[in-house]
């Protein structure tokens, strides 16, 4: 669902473009002063209010005339394999993000804010990595179930936690795929359930700005391994990379301007999927070395992330790195694998 086809979004921009008629009415008189620029300070509440005020999506940095959407973000996890193919909803996600699962195999988690498909899928089981995935978001956590050491964990962190195994998600079938890969989603219908006209503007997940910090080498194709039998291979491609060996539907994959590949330390999830293999977490706190790669050029860079509920920010050179406003697609990598590198040309 577009946002610009509902009422309620146009709604929120009516009010948001009369305020600031209203504003600029009110200054007139006297010595001009400077444009006060939108204030992107680190609480949340200042960063929602920024993110109001310019119509930018937090997701993307980008600007748009027809508002934001009056409900919460979802992150969903959808199943990266053979298995689960085809991925259905990818290209209308927002942002992207691939983590280890067991058995050296990976999932994506998706964010759907400015768009929410009708079919989404095929959907999967939670990770305690996903809490720092969604906690800056303040949105819900999509799923299809999750062990219940972890969803305890979740629930814990104080996650908006919605999966069929606790009966608050509506999920139906695929009757093309056997389970536990064939769970699909209406994330249309589903939004419709948690649409408030006083929905909270995520703060801005990323930096995003007009003067990105460019890339120091040539990077028009690479490969992010994450085990020795799994790794994303990239290609550029009319300024957007393409996932070389995806699992989308046909010409409808996740396209993002940026790939950002965070290093990062991994734990024992503390229990073993029902093959017997030990189900990894991946520590997305503290900080580690990451690569940012967009207009087929490659940067060096550190990420770090105070705790579960902080941003990510990006360094390079003692500078804060600024990302080019659209839509990325994070790698968390694990660090200290002697079969994990980014490999570039």
């Amino acid at each position: 669902m577009p946002v610009s086809t509902h009422p309620r979004t146009a709604v929120r921009a009516t009010l948001v473009a009369a305020a600031l008629l209203l504003a600029a009415a009110c200054s007139g008189g006297g010595d001009e002063q400077p444009a006060a620029k939108p204030t992107t300070a680190a609480t949340p509440d200042a960063s929602r209010k920024a993110a109001t005020l310019v119509r930018a999506n937090p997701f993307t940095g980008i600007a748009s005339e027809k508002g934001l959407p009056d409900h919460p973000s979802f992150l969903v996890k959808i199943e990266n394999t053979d298995a689960g193919a085809p991925q259905y909803g990818l290209s209308r996600a927002d942002l992207v993000v691939e983590e280890l699962v067991e058995g050296g195999l990976t999932r994506l988690a998706a964010i759907f804010y400015s768009q929410t498909p009708s079919k989404v899928g095929h959907v999967r089981s939670t990770r305690t990595t996903d809490i720092a995935l969604v906690k800056p978001t303040g949105g819900h956590l999509i799923a299809s179930g999750g062990a219940g050491v972890a969803v305890r964990k979740i629930k814990g962190a104080g996650v908006d936690f919605h999966s069929e195994d606790t009966g608050n998600l509506p999920l139906t079938r695929d009757p093309a795929k056997n389970a536990p890969y064939d769970r699909l989603l209406d994330l249309d219908a589903y939004a419709e359930k948690y649409t408030s006209a006083k929905a909270a503007v995520p703060p801005p997940y990323l930096t995003f700005g007009p003067q990105p910090t460019p890339g120091t080498r040539k990077a028009t194709a690479f490969s992010v391994r994450f085990s020795a039998g799994t790794a994303t291979r990239w290609q550029l491609e009319s300024g957007h990379y393409r996932r070389v060996n995806g699992h989308a539907e046909k010409g409808k994959d996740f396209k993002p301007d940026t790939v950002l590949v965070l290093y990062t330390r991994q734990g024992d999830a503390g229990y073993r999927d029902p093959a017997g293999n030990p189900v990894p977490e991946t520590v997305f706190t503290g900080s580690g070395k990451a690569a940012v790669l967009s207009g087929g050029r490659m940067l060096d860079a550190r990420w770090s992330k105070k705790n579960a509920s902080a941003p990510i920010t990006l360094v390079a050179g003692g500078k804060p790195v600024t990302l080019k406003p659209g839509k990325v697609f994070i790698e968390l990598v694990p660090q200290g694998n002697g079969g994990v590198s980014v490999t570039a040309r």
